[in-house]
């Protein structure tokens, strides 16, 4: 008997990395080789795709034990040609000649769709592919827990948990010196991580993007801790803080631009309107917040994303974003999932809960 002939899927994953990326890879693979597919990685993101081509079978050995690693073993970059967001929500053109050079080799290969892993820039690259007549299912990856689509990433609880064993650290250091130390988070355009981290270590203040921010305010709180006999504080600033109108970037890497020194900036200013009144330091997180092993809930999540998402796939439900509400993963269209960023409101439970602790939020 003639052996059945099985559909060829491609795995992409592009933008930054985070924790639970090779969990996602592990459970499409393992899921859908029971569902009578195979399975081809692209290495790189999208440039992967393109000339020259670099990608690598997956089958169930290729993905044996590693959903305990960080990162991704299929690489990622946040450059190349593909730029499918350039800012806060800006749509980047793809050139035709690069989504027809991506739909070519992807027809070369004998590839019928794709595993799409990223977050609102990379699927807004996905959906112009699509509209190639590539199949497309997305699995929502991002630390900054900002996909409007779904309740929760993959690896924002991992980069919480970094910033959190920081801010242990930090407070005893403040305590000692009677320093007020301000620690930067990222999150890009929203507070998720700052918030989060924030509420679990006992930070005195927390200053989020989404609120506005005064400095004069911000200078009474720091004021009004030491009259009462309070001379250290543990700050948490989002990288995404307005300081004025415009956000603290340290220049372009990729089609968007890098957030950073938003603390330092801060620390200035507060010199600046009271000189030596306080004395201050800032320790900038980075990409310490994206590294290392996932947690238990993040590797959880990274799998049930990754089964859904190959489920997904032989339903025929393409263009589309697996996600999680309420407790249940279903598909929404790529096109709605990307139309905005999810922000933090006084509403939201966390935030209410920092409030009435006395945490000085803004």
């Amino acid at each position: 008997m003639q052996e059945k002939i099985k559909k060829k899927i491609g795995i992409v994953n592009a933008g930054g990395d985070c924790a639970g990326i090779n969990a996602v890879i592990s459970a499409v693979v393992k899921a859908g080789s029971g569902l009578g597919y195979e399975f081809i990685g692209f290495e790189r993101g999208w440039e992967g795709l393109l000339t020259p081509l670099m990608y690598t079978p997956l089958d169930l050995n290729a993905v044996k034990n590693i959903s305990l690693l960080g990162g991704t073993i299929l690489r990622t970059t946040n450059r190349g040609r593909f730029g499918g967001k350039v800012g806060t929500g800006e749509k980047g053109v793809i050139p035709e000649n690069i989504l027809k050079e991506a739909k070519s080799h992807i027809d070369e290969l004998g590839i019928e769709g794709l595993i799409l892993i990223g977050g609102d820039g990379t699927m807004t690259a996905g959906l112009q592919l699509a509209e190639y007549g590539v199949n497309i299912v997305g699995v929502p990856k991002t630390i900054d827990n900002d996909l409007g689509s779904t309740d929760r990433t993959f690896g924002f609880s991992t980069a919480v948990g970094v910033a959190v064993d920081a801010l242990d650290k930090v407070r005893t250091t403040a305590f000692s010196h009677d320093r007020v130390i301000f620690v930067e988070c990222m999150g890009r355009y929203t507070g998720w991580i700052s918030l989060f981290a924030g509420l679990a270590g006992g930070s005195d203040a927390i200053l989020l993007p989404e609120f506005p921010f005064s400095a004069e305010s911000f200078l009474r709180f720091l004021r009004i801790r030491r009259s009462e006999g309070n001379y250290s504080a543990v700050v948490v600033v989002s990288e995404g803080l307005r300081i004025g109108e415009d956000l603290v970037h340290s220049g372009t890497v990729s089609s968007e631009v890098k957030l950073g020194g938003v603390s330092l900036q801060l620390m200035q200013l507060v010199e600046k309107l009271a000189p030596g009144e306080f004395e201050m330091r800032n320790v900038v997180l980075g990409h310490v917040q994206r590294g290392g092993s996932p947690n238990a809930e993040d590797r959880n999540l990274a799998k049930s994303y990754g089964v859904e998402a190959i489920e997904a796939y032989a339903r025929g439900e393409f263009s589309t974003i697996v996600c999680l509400k309420a407790g249940v993963m279903k598909t929404v269209p790529i096109a709605e999932a990307v139309k905005s960023l999810k922000q933090i409101t006084p509403e939201i439970r966390e935030y209410h809960v920092a409030k009435k602790l006395g945490v000085y939020l803004h």
